[in-house]
């Protein structure tokens, strides 16, 4: 009898899974205890789903009785001439939020990482602006961005020299303008992630790469981001998917001006539900949602399998 034969010989065989096998090893009360949340989830989040795909299809305003129309709401979004501007702007937005706003919380969590006092005081700081209610911060900015000489931000940069901006009341300057509040009124999430996760970096790396008299800028880069890099994956992924829903900012601080130059998607389904005729067009308002949705889950997909293999080396 070869090897192979007496091993498989000597291997006790499994237990054919029976209903009653499943039943005796608890699977029935676990089901049944599950039964509330998967109600819940159905209900609350998968139901709508379904409800806004057939939509999609159907020319209603929610008043009138509705009426299949098949892919014309498709055919009416994508032939829309503010489509193509609304994804534009989108992925500028997008564009300058990486650029900009995803570097700044690694760098202020990596800074406060090396604070040896008052770390928490800085930490609640940090988180400070999310908690201030989103319509406050851009009220709050709003006032900060008046174009006159005597606005606030326009009396700071007179202290050096620097005459008064438009800000967001220039199409060239109103969307920097927006992902610099974005940008402070998120990254408050993103740093505690990262102190969370430098926390967790072995203090001996540090010490050997200080042995081999490594300098600070050669220990983040060959100590602190390969550590990091498995958030750093998932931050910037959220943070792709943040962005291309963006719809707060342009809405209440420019409306989608100057001359639809922050018009974004979000904004667009807004304009199809709500400002259109009588109760809107919700279908091509839910057509434009279900494109978005299908491509950012292409594109997570994508992202996902690209970044595998450097996310688990």
């Amino acid at each position: 009898m070869t090897t192979i034969a007496k091993a498989a010989a000597s291997t006790p065989l499994r237990p054919r899974r029976t209903p009653m096998t499943w039943i005796r090893g608890g699977g029935l009360s676990n089901l049944i205890f599950l039964l509330p949340l998967l109600f819940i989830f159905g209900a609350f989040s998968w139901w709508p789903i379904v409800q806004a795909v057939d939509m999609s299809f159907q020319k209603t305003n929610l008043v009138t009785p509705a009426i299949f129309v098949g892919w014309d709401n498709f055919a009416r979004v994508l032939g829309d001439p503010l489509f193509l501007t609304a994804v534009k702007n989108t992925g500028y937005f997008a564009v300058l939020a990486l650029v900009f706003g995803y570097p700044v919380p690694l760098i202020v969590a990596v800074l406060m990482s090396e604070v040896r006092k008052w770390k928490g005081v800085f930490s609640a700081l940090a988180y400070l602006p999310v908690v201030v209610p989103p319509v406050v911060a851009v009220l709050l900015w709003k006032f900060f961005y008046d174009a006159s000489p005597t606005g606030v931000f326009n009396v700071m940069l007179s202290w050096v020299g620097i005459g008064p901006q438009p800000w967001i009341q220039s199409a060239a300057s109103a969307m920097p303008s927006l992902v610099l509040e974005a940008t402070w009124a998120a990254a408050g999430g993103t740093i505690i992630i990262y102190l969370a996760a430098l926390s967790g970096v072995a203090p001996e790396l540090y010490d050997a790469a200080e042995v081999d008299g490594a300098s600070i800028l050669r220990k983040i880069w060959h100590v602190t981001l390969p550590q990091l890099r498995g958030v750093l994956l998932i931050t910037l992924i959220l943070q792709i998917i943040g962005t291309s829903q963006v719809f707060l900012e342009p809405f209440l601080f420019t409306g989608g001006g100057p001359a639809n130059s922050t018009v974004t998607i979000l904004q667009l389904i807004y304009r199809y539900a709500f400002q259109n005729s009588l109760g809107g067009n919700y279908g091509a308002a839910t057509a434009l949602s279900i494109m978005l949705a299908v491509f950012l889950a292409v594109l997570s997909w994508v992202y996902f399998k690209a970044t595998k293999a450097w996310s688990t080396n």
